[in-house]
């Protein structure tokens, strides 16, 4: 990443941290759109979530999507978080178990609480108490 990227970078994330999205989203947009996977999932949460910006659920889509196709933990999550809740995409409990399970496997308590209690309900996926267990002691309960 070049010393002015980095520097964008850095001052996206900060901006976004102090809930500045306007400014945030000006400067990790650039960055999200050359393929920088984490201004990707921050600017697909700005998106998603209309923060400094309009709601734009394809962009959304398009940007959580490429990050957790690229392995990053938090954006499988919320990517499998938007097929939970049918967010910006159709509703997809498959899909969703998918996502949830490859950031789970990278250690991400979340989701791996999020699949312990979709197998435990049975709602969106098929009921499997021994996942759920699985899941549950992954995430240290």
């Amino acid at each position: 990443m070049p010393a002015d990227d980095g520097i964008a970078m850095t001052s996206g994330i900060a901006a976004f941290e102090a809930k500045q999205f306007t400014r945030a989203l000006r400067l990790l947009s650039p960055l999200a759109e050359s393929g920088e996977i984490e201004a990707m999932y921050r600017c697909a949460i700005m998106y998603q979530n209309g923060l400094g910006v309009t709601v734009n659920p394809q962009a959304a889509l398009r940007l959580m999507r490429g990050a957790a196709e690229r392995n990053h933990a938090l954006a499988q999550h919320g990517l499998g978080f938007m097929y939970m809740e049918g967010d910006c995409v159709e509703q997809d409990g498959e899909a969703a178990v998918q996502w949830f399970t490859r950031a789970a496997e990278q250690g991400l308590a979340g989701s791996q609480t999020t699949l312990a209690m979709l197998y435990e309900e049975g709602a969106l996926v098929g009921k499997n108490p021994e996942l759920a267990k699985h899941w549950m002691k992954k995430a240290g309960f």
